[in-house]
């Protein structure tokens, strides 16, 4: 069953400009009808409610893109194919979730060194790496230390 650019944003709740942006990565297809229209097939909702759920979850466009790559986009993700990319996803999260615990303990140091005193925090400079390069906050973006 075939779909307009409205029924299909309508139904998976996002803009018809997002839609647009879906079709230029190639996460998405369509095709134009006899008037110049853009059509859907119906499946193209599953794809969107998988990238929308990885979005939610904070996977990157581009991981979403290359996990969808894989997949026919003839057709909607199977119940097997959406199984791989969650499991691949939950890995990610569960990494995510260690780090994010780990700064969370380790908070209370940061901030009682103030980065004023660099020498010992686990964070962003472990075991004082970045003594020889100088004292003070010579970390304020991001670095290959993390």
């Amino acid at each position: 069953m075939e779909m307009s650019v409205g029924q299909v944003a309508a139904r998976a709740g996002v803009k018809v400009s997002t839609l647009h942006f879906y079709e230029t990565k190639g996460l998405i297809q369509s095709w134009r009808n006899a008037g110049n229209q853009r059509r859907y097939d119906r499946s193209v909702l599953r794809r969107i409610s998988v990238i929308k759920m990885a979005q939610k979850l904070g996977v990157s466009l581009q991981e979403v893109t290359i996990m969808l790559s894989q997949l026919s986009k003839e057709k909607a993700p199977t119940e097997e194919e959406w199984r791989a990319m969650a499991n691949v996803w939950k890995l990610q999260l569960d990494e995510r979730i260690n780090r994010l615990q780990t700064l969370r303990d380790d908070l209370d140091e940061c901030i009682g060194c103030g980065c004023l005193s660099i020498n010992k925090c686990k964070l962003r400079n472990p075991q004082d790496i970045l003594a020889q390069t100088g004292k003070g906050a010579v970390l304020w973006k991001s670095s290959n230390l993390t």
